[in-house]
């Protein structure tokens, strides 16, 4: 399947002075499979290993730092008669080796000849138990489950993609109906490649849905195995709260709602372990919505949103049935997974994003981005019914904003603010 890192990994390939790679995201987002497909068509060959599965090559990097000895090593090991430039070689699994991980240090110093790229799934989590990162030494992308753009491209829908980047709003309105059906279907597979291949493949929607539920478990067997002893049972009960913290009226995280007298004390550590594992999001509360919006982000006060779409209809057991016929999955659930969509499109743009809600007032805007030239107030609708008070209010007192209204309606430019379908995040803040 076409994923949109690749040109970012042809990008780092063509540069002459690049740096050890590094590919970090959570499990099962499909970097081994991009970095061996990258690795198979724009190199001779390939040299893999795997750091989690394969004690022998984790030995390899423990005597020392020697790199014309790894790289004779490695070599042996795989098979693979390791060339400058011409051999990529990928380190999967890399978090499991503090010593692989030094080594990219001395790569770059010793060898940047070398093409090398790593794989992380939970990198984030081994830098916080304070391993030893080669900071300024590596380059870093961060990989994400498959945007809607990456959907759509997957199941035969290219040209539907050319008209969202354009913003050809005139011919997208009359496609309305059918980029709706296609965002339907994408809110039950969700953006986890095998889920998506087995879609496309035809084996049926229960089908994705237990690989949906493997993945799930699979993230709760590595609470267990690689969180500390005594913050398992917190992390479980934050990433059990999902559901519920999402289908309230009000998304603010409520400790109380993960248990009865629950503080900000108790699960801090929970919640940061869950995000630097890349399991969930956290969007902050802003004060106001003006540049930089960083300068009034308020740390106390936040949503959270898990990783994939997909993944929060497995946790909430939606049946295919509400899912994919009529509008229910639009209708329930109090917008969830429309603003569970909506951050997990603007989470991979890498923007600058947050929310704004006012203590004194009922005023709540559901994101504000910043792009490279403006602050965005945006409010989130799952239907066509769009009455945006919040919105409206926000922007007679600031008027020196444009709002945006992302929900099932057309385009259309109201002056003070602009609709566009949900389907339409992506397209139109990358001309922003």
């Amino acid at each position: 399947m076409k994923r949109e890192i690749y040109t970012k990994l042809l990008e780092w390939k063509a540069r002459r002075d690049h740096k050890p790679l590094v590919v970090d995201g959570a499990r099962q987002v499909g970097k081994t499979y991009i970095l061996k497909e990258f690795g198979s068509k724009e190199y001779k060959n390939c040299a893999y290993v795997n750091l989690d599965k394969d004690n022998v090559a984790k030995v390899i990097f423990e005597p020392d730092h020697n790199i014309e000895r790894i790289i004779r090593t490695l070599s042996a090991h795989t098979g693979i008669d390791i060339k400058a430039e011409k051999t990529l070689i990928i380190l999967d699994e890399i978090q499991e080796s503090s010593a692989a991980l030094g080594s990219l240090k001395y790569f770059h110093e010793d060898a940047p000849q070398y093409n090398v790229v790593a794989a992380g799934s939970l990198l984030g989590i081994s830098i916080h138990e304070d391993q030893s990162f080669p900071v300024g030494m590596v380059e870093i992308l961060q990989m994400y489950p498959m945007s809607f753009h990456e959907f759509l491209n997957a199941t035969g829908n290219e040209r539907l993609v050319d008209l969202l980047l354009n913003c050809d709003w005139e011919i997208v309105n009359t496609l309305n109906e059918k980029y709706i059906d296609l965002l339907r279907q994408y809110y039950y597979v969700g953006g986890m490649p095998e889920a998506l291949a087995a879609y496309i493949e035809q084996k049926g929607l229960n089908t994705v849905r237990k690989i949906q539920k493997d993945i799930l478990a699979g993230y709760r067997r590595d609470f267990s195995k690689h969180a500390p002893n005594n913050e398992v049972a917190r992390i479980e009960m934050v990433w059990d709260s999902l559901p519920s913290q999402l289908a309230k009226e009000n998304k603010k995280f409520i400790y109380n709602a993960v248990r009865k007298g629950g503080r900000a004390k108790e699960f801090e550590i929970a919640l940061r372990w869950l995000k630097n594992a890349g399991l969930i999001y956290i969007v902050h509360r802003v004060s106001k919505i003006e540049m930089p919006l960083k300068f009034y982000e308020e740390f106390d006060v936040f949503k959270i949103f898990p990783l994939d779409v997909g993944l929060l209809g497995a946790m909430t057991d939606s049946p295919a049935s509400q899912m994919l016929v009529g509008d229910n999955c639009f209708k329930e659930f109090k917008g969830a997974f429309a603003e569970c969509y909506v951050n997990e499109q603007l989470a991979r743009m890498q923007l600058p994003t947050f929310y704004y809600s006012s203590n004194d007032t009922t005023v709540e805007i559901d994101f504000a981005v910043q792009t490279p030239n403006r602050v965005i107030p945006i409010e989130v609708k799952a239907e066509e019914n769009v009455h945006s008070k919040s919105l409206k209010t926000y922007i007679d007192n600031n008027p020196s904003l444009k709002g945006l209204r992302i929900s099932m309606k057309n385009y259309e430019d109201q002056g003070w603010m602009e609709n566009i379908g949900l389907y339409a995040v992506e397209g139109f803040l990358r001309k922003q």
